[in-house]
Parts: structure tokens; sequence; C-alpha cells
């Protein structure tokens, strides 16, 4: 952006920044979520395999490549130290300690779709700012030059019109990925509930 000025060079370089960051979360979160899903139906699977808790703890270790089971099952093992967090009857401390457990994990699965969906929200606007600046610097350079041609409207005019697809550009595949993880997202954690329910449900009857 070379006729915009210092603003729309600001304008250009926020949203390369934006691109490239919602772009890193996009392929890191490709990658991530739907192998998420498998390991967590596979990890579920082989603990109901399992003839006890300790063994099923061993069998997930080696299907939970992320790290999302596993802390359900670590969480389980309370100890008794008297404190508040130790109070209660069984079945209140598996609650407590396995709806802590989830929550860490879902805020792990959660990890950049806030930045997606503030790129997806904001960047139209930004690439909308640098056009109207553009524009308004293209007119009062017009205005400066006295002569006004369609070879000097064209250049200002076009570059700053080029902003707003940028940011549309940028906003698009934020919005999209943060659609479809989301989707992802969702069928993990209701996987993940199901099974501390269950898990819940099995020490408290021992």
């Amino acid at each position: 952006m070379t006729q915009g000025g210092p603003v729309s060079q600001l304008v250009a370089m926020l949203l390369l920044m934006m691109s490239v960051a919602s772009w890193v979360v996009i392929l890191w979160k490709a990658w991530l979520l739907p192998r998420a899903v498998g390991d967590v139906a596979r990890s579920t699977a082989a603990f109901w395999q399992s003839a006890s808790v300790e063994e099923a703890r061993e069998k997930v270790a080696s299907f939970d490549r992320e790290t999302l089971v596993l802390p359900l099952i670590a969480a389980t093992n309370i100890k008794a130290n008297g404190t508040l967090a130790s109070a209660g009857d069984r079945a209140q401390q598996l609650t407590r300690v396995l709806r802590d457990a989830l929550h860490a994990t879902l805020r792990k699965l959660q990890f950049g779709q806030v930045l997606l969906a503030t790129v997806g929200a904001t960047a139209p606007f930004v690439g909308l700012l640098g056009t109207v600046w553009g524009i308004y610097h293209a007119l009062i350079g017009m205005a400066s030059a006295g002569q006004v041609t369609i070879d000097k409207v064209s250049g200002p005019v076009g570059e700053a019109l080029i902003m707003t697809a940028a940011g549309l550009a940028v906003a698009i595949p934020a919005v999209l990925a943060y659609n479809v993880f989301g989707r992802y997202i969702g069928r993990i954690e209701a996987d993940l509930e199901g099974f501390a329910l269950d898990l819940r449900e099995l020490l408290v009857a021992e």
C-alpha cells in the first residue's frame, strides 16, 4: 500500500498479522481436533474393556496422545488431607474433581477459538477502515494536484478498495474454521462429559 500513507500501511500490516495468527491456529487445530476425536473414542473404549482402573490407566495412556481422558482418570485418585477439598462424601468429592478436570481439558480444546472469533468479527472493519482512509487520502491528493485524470484516480482508489477485499479474505477463513472447530469441540465435550458421568457412577458404586 504505497499510495495510502502510513495509516493504510499500518492497516495492511495489522491485517497481515491477523491473517498469520489465524492461519497458525487453523492449521494447528485442523491437525489436533480430528485426531482428538478418535483418541477420545479409543481411550474410553479401552477404559471400559479393562479389568481395573489401574489397568485402564495404562491402556488409555497409549491412546490418549493429547491427554484429554487421562486427567479425568487421574482426578479420581482422591486422598484425604484434612482440607475442605476432601470434605463431604465420596460422591461429592468425585463430582468436584471430575468437574475441575473436565473444565481444564475443555479450556485446552477451546484455545485459539477466541482469536478466530475476534479475527472473523473485526478483520472486515479493519479492511474497511483502510479503504475509507485510502479514498480520503486519494481525494486530498487529487484536490491538491488541481487537475484530475482517470489514471490519477484509479490507482489510489483501486488500492484503497483492495483493503476491503483483504479484510474479507482474512475474516472468512477464520469464521469458517471457528464454526467447524466448534463442532469438533462440541462432539469431544459431549464424549468427555458422558465418560466423566459414567466414571463417577462406577467409582461411587465401589
